[in-house]
C-alpha cells in the first residue's frame, strides 16, 4: 500500500473529533489562561517538535505576553504507533536557569515523552515548567506525575491524527483531529 493509499484508508476509516473552528476556540481560551498564569513574566516558549509545530504557532499568537522561543525534538515513536525509549534529537539552546518554561506539545497520551522533556527542563534549572497541550487522551495509563497545566480538548482512548499528530508520518497538516473508528 502506498503512503497516499494508506492515508486514504485511514481517512475512510476515521471520524472527525474536533474541527479547526472548535480547536481555534479552545486555543484562544488557552492563550488567555496562560497570560493570566504568567502575570507579565517573560517565559521560554518551548515547542516539542514535530507534533506541536502547528498548535504551538497558533497558541503563540493567542498569548499576549512576550515570549522567548526555542524548541526541542525528542521522540519515542519514530513513525510507529507505539512508543519505545526516548531519543533526543535536539535539546533547548536558550538557558532555562531560573526561567519559567511553557512546554508546548500536541498530545498528552501516556506522557512518558513529555515527562522526560519536562524533567530535563527542571534539571536545566527552570524555576517552573507549565505544560500546554492541544489535547489529552482520557485513560488510566498516564505516567505518574504528569498532567497538563493547560489543555485544549479531551480525546477518547483511540488512535488520533491530524492537527500536528501523524498517521505513519503523514496527515500532520490536516486541519482537524481525526480518530480511527473502533
Amino acid at each position: 500500500m502506498t503512503a497516499t493509499a494508506s492515508l486514504d484508508y485511514a481517512l475512510a476509516h476515521s471520524e472527525v473529533l474536533f474541527t479547526r473552528e472548535q480547536l481555534d476556540t479552545e486555543i484562544a481560551r488557552m492563550g488567555r489562561e496562560i497570560d493570566a498564569a504568567l502575570d507579565g513574566e517573560r517565559p521560554v516558549f518551548l515547542t516539542v517538535m514535530h507534533g506541536a509545530l502547528i498548535f504551538a504557532g497558533q497558541l503563540a499568537f493567542a498569548i499576549r505576553t512576550d515570549l522567548e522561543f526555542d524548541y526541542v525534538h525528542a521522540t519515542r515513536y519514530r513513525g510507529q504507533t507505539s512508543g519505545s525509549d526516548l531519543h533526543w534529537l535536539r535539546r533547548p539552546e536558550v538557558p532555562l536557569k531560573d526561567r519559567t518554561v511553557v512546554l508546548v506539545d500536541d498530545i498528552l497520551d501516556e506522557g512518558h515523552t513529555l515527562k522526560a522533556v519536562r524533567d530535563a527542563c527542571q534539571e536545566m534549572g527552570a524555576k517552573r515548567v507549565l505544560l500546554a497541550v492541544l489535547c489529552t487522551k482520557q485513560h488510566d495509563r498516564r505516567a505518574h506525575g504528569i498532567e497538563a497545566d493547560f489543555n485544549g480538548v479531551d480525546l477518547p482512548d483511540r488512535y488520533v491524527f491530524g492537527y500536528g499528530m501523524d498517521y505513519h508520518e503523514q496527515a500532520r497538516n490536516l486541519p482537524a483531529i481525526y480518530a480511527l473508528k473502533d
